[in-house]
């Protein structure tokens, strides 16, 4: 692979005009593409297989005039003080504001809360639901203002109205702070280069790399269903990736231009060696990221592979476009001392040092940097999971005011009611059976409360309002959701009807289970898959062991922030929390299948040079300081540039982005700093030679990939060994 990817970076470098122009032309292509041919993206999300999507399905089949499966809206209105809405002049606004919300653009139906029932006993408080016959992201500005007009008259007139739900939700948008994410790479990388150009070049590529892999997936959502938040964890993982693997190329070629002077050697050799590393890292990246598919959710399939692309388009880039960028900036490339070729006292790096107090005191290092992740770690066993609603919004938002006003007029079960679907086709009287049932479901818990049954127009389907006396999250109410399926086979031998659990708390609840059940064959399929390739890599058994264990520590520790920042609430006001609350279901899913990638790539970037400097005949402990001398820089400005860019999503709209964006952060700050700049040294170093330890007969069997270029160098060496041969003779 190396002599393969050398000849690349040499033709690149070579014909560095062509290869411009080609990656310019599919930009270009791919803009046009975006313009042309994109579509809309969703906000919400099916769940295939599980109890509450099927009812749901059944339920648009035989109700859809009910149940248009689009966006909802619940606006509330509360009287003033000292009145009820009951008076003739309340209700009366009241009434008008239901008949303007049914005359709007593409309202399927808004209900009269007196016709209903959706007042409060006092009758201060009552609610009406807007059902949008499409979904929240496909309403526009336009549709927003309808709907806060068709209220102005109730609200000037003296009442309190409110509106939550997802039809007010808005596509994530990129904010200011995560464009200071990426200016604090373009700091880091000045630092780390001491050269405008130098730095220049990695930022140049990730905005040609992710503007290629935004635009592709942009041009895709016009043929297949992408979620709003694809496009965005796409972006947020290209930007990170193409300034890691070109940060990384670039570092070697300097190394090799100031020792072979000639700038079209030095590329070749430096994508020979250093982009060998960035293909495996990138591999690690993508096979974590198509492992997604396996749990066959719709939206982590399309999430995942988008973010695979946009992953593998950033290895192209780095091996063709940058050798090339690399060819017009010439000796630019060094600082002005370098190109002057002016002498500097020779300083040990702070790297080396580092390495040097690792490996000398590896044990106690290795034992406190255990206790410290385990500390961290502790919090991960109150994960609790589910996703999030409106009492997590923002409390000046009017989603979370309608939120609470329910919650202080009707109870906090009524912010997520369940919708029992039951099934009589094989029952001789199926509203009889129903109303059996909703005696049945009502005993069991205090303060259930379940509505009169509603027949359905095919005749055998009747459905059930179950109001929970808990909140949407509780555990109380998943405890309810529970009793009632498992009351499902008495009910079906006492009534004959089936019944089924839906609406949108109970497929809160199916989703947080399946994740729970996909986590652990996820994480086994990804790491195991990764180990095998690692093996690969550093032709040793123990290496990609100790990876991915060390692997398993940061998830561990990241699980452990994550919980006590958003669900316990722990710095809230740092971060950005509005209202502490379970974890987002989608979170460790993602975590996983993002941070494993990224902490192979500080694998690879880091062991790869230890690796090299063993082959090449340096002792096994001498190995671990001058491969970590010659990569710590790079690692410690990679994960810098890391945490910037994905610092800078904690402070997005979109919670799900938020919670992503602390938690990668985190992620890498922990893997990077302690896992594999602390502890995988210390091991290492204990380990010595039993490091690169390989049974006989497996070396055999594994293909050599010749990552550290050792077959290369041999390459190249034997033409001056055939001319000094010459020579002699």
């Amino acid at each position: 692979m190396a002599t393969f990817l050398y000849r690349l970076g040499r033709f690149s470098y070579r014909r560095r005009g062509i290869v411009l122009i080609i990656w310019l032309a599919v930009l270009g292509l791919a803009g046009i593409g975006a313009a042309t041919l994109a579509g809309n993206t969703s906000g919400g999300f099916s769940m295939p297989g599980t109890e509450s999507q099927e009812a749901r399905d059944h339920l648009a089949e035989v109700d859809p005039v009910a149940n248009p499966g689009g966006a909802m809206a619940r606006v509330v209105f509360v009287a003033p003080d000292g009145q009820t809405l009951a008076t003739e002049q309340n209700a009366a606004l009241v009434g008008a504001v239901v008949l303007q919300l049914n005359d709007l653009d593409k309202v399927a139906y808004a209900t009269d809360p007196f016709s209903t029932g959706a007042v409060s006993g006092g009758g201060n408080y009552a609610y009406s639901q807007v059902a949008y016959e499409v979904e929240g992201l496909e309403l526009g500005d336009a549709d927003h203002d309808a709907l806060e007009a068709a209220l102005t008259p109730a609200r000037e007139a003296g009442l309190t109205v409110e509106v939550g739900g997802d039809a007010l939700q808005a596509i994530p948008e990129t904010g200011v702070a995560e464009v200071l994410g990426v200016g604090i790479a373009a700091i880091v990388l000045i630092i780390t280069f001491g050269s405008l150009v130098a730095a220049g070049l990695p930022l140049l590529t990730a905005l040609i790399g992710i503007g290629v892999g935004v635009a592709g997936i942009t041009t895709a959502s016009g043929f297949i269903d992408l979620n709003s938040n694809t496009t965005i964890l796409a972006l947020m993982l290209g930007l990170a990736v193409c300034i890691d693997y070109a940060l990384f190329i670039v570092s070697r070629y300097r190394h090799e231009l100031k020792v072979r002077e000639d700038g079209e050697e030095a590329a070749g050799y430096a994508v020979g060696t250093a982009g060998s590393a960035v293909v495996f890292a990138g591999l690690t990246v993508v096979i974590a990221l198509a492992g997604l598919s396996i749990i066959r959710i719709p939206l982590l399939v399309a999430m995942g592979l988008a973010a695979a692309a946009t992953v593998a388009i950033s290895v192209l880039v780095a091996l063709t476009l940058l050798p090339a960028l690399l060819g017009f900036a010439g000796r630019r490339i060094l600082p002005r001392r370098e190109r002057k070729n002016t002498e500097r006292p020779e300083r040990t790096p702070m790297g080396e040092k580092w390495a040097r107090f690792v490996v000398r005191f590896r044990v106690p290092v290795l034992i406190l940097s255990l206790l410290g992740l385990g500390v961290l770690a502790v919090p991960a066993a109150d994960l609790r999971l589910a996703l999030p609603d409106d009492g997590m919004a923002t409390a000046d938002t009017t989603q979370r005011k309608a939120y609470d006003l329910i919650t202080e007029g009707f109870g906090p079960g009524v912010n997520g009611p369940l919708v029992v679907v039951v099934d009589g086709a094989d029952s001789t009287d199926p509203m009889a059976a129903a109303t059996e049932i909703g005696a049945r479901i009502g005993g069991l818990g205090e303060g259930v409360i379940v509505t009169p049954p509603r027949p359905a127009p095919d005749g055998t389907t009747v459905l059930l309002t179950v109001i929970p006396s808990s909140a949407p999250t509780d555990e109380a109410t998943t405890d309810l959701v529970h009793a009632i399926r498992d009351a499902r086979d008495g009910i079906r031998d006492d009534t004959g009807a089936v019944i089924s659990v839906t609406g949108l708390t109970a497929m809160n609840i199916d989703i947080s289970q399946k994740m729970y059940d996909a986590l652990l064959p996820y994480l086994a399929i990804v790491v195991g898959l990764a180990f095998l390739l690692l093996m690969l890599v550093f032709r040793s058994i123990l290496v990609p062991l100790k990876a991915a264990l060390g692997f398993l520590l940061s998830v561990a520790a990241t699980f452990g922030a994550v919980v006590a920042v958003y669900q316990w609430g722990w710095l809230d006001t740092v971060f950005n929390v509005d209202e502490p609350g379970p974890i987002m279901s989608l979170l460790p899913i993602l975590l996983v299948g993002i941070l494993f990638g990224l902490a192979m790539d500080y694998q690879v970037f880091l062991v790869t040079r230890m690796r090299e400097d063993y082959v090449h005949g340096a002792g096994a402990r001498d190995a671990v300081v001058t491969g970590f001398r010659h990569g710590a820089r790079v690692v410690v400005a990679a994960a810098i540039i890391m945490i910037s860019v994905f610092g800078g999503f904690i402070f997005a709209d979109e919670s799900l982005i938020r919670s992503i964006g602390f938690a990668l952060a985190f992620g890498v700050l922990v893997d990077a700093f302690v896992v594999r700049m602390t502890i995988v040294p210390a091991v290492m170093a204990l380990l010595g030679r039993s490091a690169w330890w390989l049974p006989r007969w497996l070396a055999r069997i594994l293909p050599n990939v010749d990552v550290e270029g050792e077959k290369l160098s041999r390459t190249l060496a034997a033409p001056e060994r055939e001319t000094v041969g010459a020579g002699a003779r």
